[in-house]
């Protein structure tokens, strides 16, 4: 059990920790549903043994606590809390190898403090489930490495295996092993032995279904989350702006003081061992295998690319057991204040959105979508709903309505996890349909008086309808929608 008693006999630090916690929690209930909850959601409700966009571990989460907490705007936050929580646990009985009982309670208030755990406390990702099977995998390594007993070993194979399970970044975990192995001169041992076979072997066993499926599939998603994403990349050239906006939005995830305090640590560890050539200690060495290959990685990768905010989160886990080892009482004092100042304005926009968000990536609004679109489907009870902004108006019309939404493959595009699913449309073929579709920067109410062009190309007469106008308890409106009646579905384009 954790001992905050134990921390400095400063209360006021305890006292806005656990005020961040329970603004966490507040925002976290308060927040309505996001596109992203709605679409894993919908793969809990379709589930298989792996997916287009995403291996399957998110979809199995959300299924399993439906169990107990049934279909719910609730039942998906509070698995996301939940989830995140038992990391945040699991990190300090990590961090309980490496630090003093005073450092590491120090240290796990820098890491519960952060934005990092916010987003994933909030919102349905992927990262849920990965930063919770990464921070198993890291004691399970830990223990096999270090006290050498092989149920340890067979167990690392499964719970990276997992982690794999969750995303694919997973794979940075057997890479960061393998790396210490190698470099370690109390473990190169292992290197070429049955404990570190048996993790693979392990491993191999428990990402088995994402393959069975990808072979079932044509290689889909593993083709979708490289090749197609490296062809992404327009040419080969340095772009700073990317790089400083990659460093911008990871001291934001992490806080400045504790991102300022990582990036200092991993620079002195560095060039430590550039100038005397001469390793770290084991544990430290432990700590680095497991951030600096990913982090390195993601940052070379931003000159190019952009890299979204969550890519490195994994990383910053043994990383900030490694700099709790340096930072002070201070510095935390610093860390609290402004984590707490943050979710204070995270909570206020959250509940009571005073600044519109012109993107489809908010939670306002989509519950009284969702009710217009369901009056709209009595109006017209021969006609199926879609939309085709990649999955987002399309998930949360599924997990609202009691019917069928389909997404843009009505249409000829590819629509992520709906075209796998949705691959027999020959029972539309006649049918009308509902065209919703999403205005994000609108400056008036009206129409759009014409017709997307795919539309005329799949169906023989197109009438748009009063747009849906989504206002906030002040009449303002925020969200728009353009609404098409389509006549006579075909399969084939004309």
């Amino acid at each position: 059990m954790i001992k905050f008693k134990q921390i400095f006999g400063n209360k006021y630090l305890l006292i806005g920790f656990i005020a961040i916690y329970l603004l966490r929690l507040a925002a976290n209930q308060f927040m309505g549903l996001m596109p992203q909850d709605a679409y894993y959601y919908y793969y809990s409700e379709n589930l298989a043994l792996s997916y287009f966009d995403h291996p399957p571990m998110v979809a199995y989460m959300l299924k399993l606590f439906s169990l107990f907490l049934g279909k719910s705007v609730f039942a998906v936050k509070l698995t996301d809390f939940l989830m995140t929580f038992f990391s945040f646990y699991g990190f300090y009985y990590l961090g309980s190898h490496f630090l003093s009982q005073h450092k590491l309670n120090r240290t796990v208030l820098f890491y519960g403090s952060t934005l990092m755990l916010t987003v994933i406390s909030i919102n349905t990702t992927p990262d849920v489930p990965l930063i919770f099977f990464w921070t198993l995998s890291l004691i399970a390594m830990y223990k096999a490495v270090f006290k050498d007993k092989l149920v340890y070993w067979i167990l690392s194979g499964v719970l990276i295996g997992l982690s794999f399970d969750s995303k694919y970044t997973a794979v940075f975990l057997l890479f960061g092993l393998v790396l210490f192995i190698g470099l370690s001169k109390n473990h190169r041992r292992f290197l070429f032995s049955k404990e570190l076979f048996l993790t693979l072997l392990f491993f191999v066993i428990t990402i088995s279904p994402i393959f069975i499926w990808n072979l079932q599939n044509d290689w889909i998603s593993f083709k979708f989350q490289s090749s197609e994403r490296a062809s992404s990349v327009d040419g080969i050239s340095l772009e700073p702006l990317l790089f400083l906006g990659n460093l911008a939005t990871q001291m934001f995830l992490l806080l400045p003081v504790l991102f300022v305090g990582i990036m200092i640590v991993l620079y002195k560890s560095g060039s430590k061992f550039i100038k005397k050539r001469k390793l770290p200690d084991e544990k430290t060495l432990f700590l680095l295998s497991f951030a600096v290959p990913i982090i390195g990685f993601f940052f070379a990768i931003s000159t190019i690319y952009w890299v979204k905010l969550n890519w490195m989160m994994p990383g910053y886990i043994t990383a900030i057991v490694l700099a709790g080892r340096y930072l002070k009482e201070k510095a935390l004092g610093y860390q609290i204040v402004v984590s707490l100042v943050l979710h204070v304005l995270l909570f206020i926009q959250i509940a009571f959105y005073p600044f519109n968000i012109t993107s489809d990536d908010t939670w306002f609004g989509w519950e009284e979508l969702s009710e217009e679109v369901n009056d709209l489907s009595k109006r017209f009870p021969d006609s199926f709903v879609f939309s085709d902004d990649g999955y987002k108006t399309t998930a949360v019309l599924n997990f609202y309505l009691d019917q069928q939404i389909y997404a843009g493959n009505i249409i000829g595009k590819h629509a992520l996890q709906y075209s796998v699913i949705d691959t027999d449309l020959s029972l539309l073929a006649g049918n009308n349909a509902l065209y919703i579709d999403s205005e994000k920067r609108f400056k008036t109410l009206d129409k759009s008086n014409k017709v997307p062009e795919l539309l005329n190309q799949y169906f023989d007469k197109i009438v748009e309808l009063e747009p849906i106008v989504i206002r906030n308890k002040k009449g303002e409106a925020l969200r728009k929608y353009f609404v098409y009646q389509c006549q006579d579905y075909s399969l084939n384009p004309k």
